[in-house]
């Protein structure tokens, strides 16, 4: 991107507003090229029953979600993201009853997750008691071992304490980790703490990522969870991570990297050479598609349709493959 010149002439402040909006023309132009040239992206509102979504060589297939597998998984995982517990307004007056619906969803499963990925906004506004109401539901799931990541709502009013008393006991600086399971290597970002209304990731734990990745083979597979997309979803709308173009660059010798987000309620994917890309559905309310409404923010469709627009994503791992199965399962799925 050019550099651009406050120029002369003009009011200091006019000509910032000029500045800002000639960079996101040319960011948004960017990403439309690169997403042409390179990538795919795929935004959609999920309806009826959930997805399988694989990824080789940057090319997707799917099968619908009960649709028998064509390969043995060597283990699954469950990514739930965004419930938002405190949450009462119109888009969705019961997000504690839409997670219950969750948590039923992941017990019925026929095959019990090895563990759960919570990619962050558990909470709406930090408070101890929505925080609490959280911990109780998660009590009932089968599978008790679940790791978080922090969203920006869970970080309201204190900076985090409370998040990281309750969430993030063990972890690393302000709630990022890193662990092995079956061979796969996966590592939890906290990037949302927004700078300029976009996530934000910080030297601190880039310097940590990228002495958590040195020790591994290029081989390794890798999953990446965070709450804000680590790439460029929709910028206008903060839908992205200012440094994030420098944290993958750590992860571009690895044969397969996945990065599973929430923050945007809704399911969007993208494939980058070796990295794919998923935001998931939200357990509490859906969000506009991007660019289809004046801002983001809790999306009201009617009350029918609502858990047709919330979900959960099982993912299956099989070694010595460079693409996970991925399935989106609406809660109103059948």
């Amino acid at each position: 991107m050019r550099s651009v010149s406050s120029g002369e002439g003009g009011t200091q402040a006019a000509q910032k507003g000029n500045d800002k909006a000639i960079i996101m023309t040319e960011i948004k132009t960017l990403i439309e090229r690169d997403i042409d040239r390179r990538g795919f992206l795929k935004c959609m509102q999920w309806a009826g029953a959930g997805v399988v979504w694989s990824f080789a060589a940057g090319v997707p297939t799917s099968r619908l979600l009960g649709a028998p597998k064509t390969r043995a998984e060597d283990f699954a995982f469950v990514q739930i993201s965004d419930s938002h517990i405190g949450f009462d307004k119109a888009a969705n007056p019961d997000v504690t009853g839409t997670f219950q619906a969750a948590v039923d969803r992941i017990n019925a499963l026929e095959k019990q997750p090895d563990f759960i990925l919570h990619t962050g906004d558990l909470s709406h506004l930090a408070k101890a008691a929505e925080f609490d109401t959280l911990d109780q539901l998660l009590r009932g799931l089968h599978q008790k071992q679940t790791f978080f990541v922090p969203g920006e709502h869970d970080l309201l009013g204190d900076d985090g304490k409370q998040y990281m008393e309750r969430f993030g006991q063990g972890r690393n600086g302000r709630g990022w980790q890193s662990f092995d399971h079956k061979g796969v290597h996966f590592i939890g970002l906290n990037n949302a703490s927004q700078l300029e209304g976009m996530g934000s990731i910080g030297d601190q734990q880039m310097a940590w990522l990228k002495s958590d990745v040195a020790k591994l083979a290029a081989s390794t597979p890798i999953v990446v969870f965070a709450h804000i997309p680590l790439w460029a979803a929709y910028p206008e709308w903060g839908w992205a991570t200012k440094d994030s173009a420098q944290a993958l660059d750590l992860l571009k010798r690895f044969g397969s990297v996945t990065v599973l987000n929430g923050h945007i309620h809704q399911v969007m994917q993208k494939v980058e050479g070796n990295v794919t890309f998923h935001s998931a559905m939200s357990t509490a309310f859906p969000q506009p598609a991007p660019g289809t409404a004046p801002s983001a923010g809790p999306m009201k469709v009617p009350a029918e349709q609502l858990r047709q627009v919330l979900g959960i994503r099982s993912v299956d791992f099989v070694a010595g493959s460079h693409r996970l199965a991925v399935v989106d399962s609406p809660l109103g799925a059948a």
